[in-house]
């Protein structure tokens, strides 16, 4: 199985305060990889690098053979990486579906102009069946701020699916999630990932999640990464039970 994205030497550093120190990971196509860490470990400042968000002060990010570390947000997302926020990022003013075809739109590399039609018969097929998995298809015509408790996540998931990723990074994807609920959103979204053969890689605080879907896991201390392997050994490991789990 061949390597989806691989970092080299990866660095970022704000001030006196190294986030992201000397980080070398592979991550083999079709894994789903979790991320581990305190507050202020490194976790989101590692995927907002390899996302575009942010530039490294030093390392490499390779993405199917390619560097992309010099490349911006839009066109990592137009080579097949794409995310979800903590915070779901969202337009609020508008309706479920406008976001959905918002993120179509971009996926087509086309330009919102003025006069030309948003939704087309197409966009709004691909728009539905998007948000189908989610539970959103019955809510597709209310406003974002309509959406019933929890809505926001699944949404914030749910444009991210939309652009058809080969990579999708997810940060605290149950973050926001009853209890009730989050294995449910675990395993509506890795089965809809396994059928379309998307590698996936989550920050996760849930020990829970992580044990149960990770099939490796990489644990972040002070911006280094210090323990890398199957959920049971990284979460054994006393250092990762020190400074992670306390």
């Amino acid at each position: 199985m061949g390597v989806v994205l691989e970092t080299v030497g990866l660095t970022k550093a704000f001030g006196g305060v190294v986030a992201v120190s000397d980080v070398n990971v592979a991550i083999a196509q079709g894994a789903v990889v979790g991320i581990i860490g305190a507050n202020g470990a490194g976790k989101t400042t590692f995927v907002n690098i390899i996302t575009g968000y942010l530039k490294p002060d030093a390392g490499r990010i390779r993405y199917l053979g390619r560097e992309i570390t010099a490349h911006p947000p839009r066109e990592i997302v137009g080579l097949g990486i794409a995310r979800s926020f903590q915070i779901p990022q969202v337009y609020t003013s508008l309706t479920v579906l406008e976001n959905v075809l918002i993120a179509l739109v971009s996926r087509e590399k086309a330009s919102l102009r003025p006069w030309a039609p948003l939704s087309t018969r197409a966009r709004e097929a691909a728009a539905l069946a998007a948000l189908e998995p989610f539970g959103l298809a019955e809510h597709a015509r209310r406003p974002v701020t309509e959406l019933p408790e929890g809505g926001l996540k699944f949404l914030d998931i749910a444009l991210s699916t939309a652009l058809g990723p080969r990579l999708l990074l997810l940060d605290e994807p149950t973050s926001g999630v009853s209890s009730e609920d989050k294995f449910e959103v675990m395993e509506t979204l890795l089965r809809i990932m396994r059928e379309r053969e998307v590698t996936v890689v989550f920050v996760e605080h849930d020990m829970d999640v992580v044990s149960r879907y990770a099939q490796r896991l990489l644990a972040f201390v002070d911006g280094k990464v210090v323990a890398d392997g199957t959920p049971e050994d990284v979460l054994a490991d006393p250092g990762v039970r020190k400074a992670v789990l306390g």
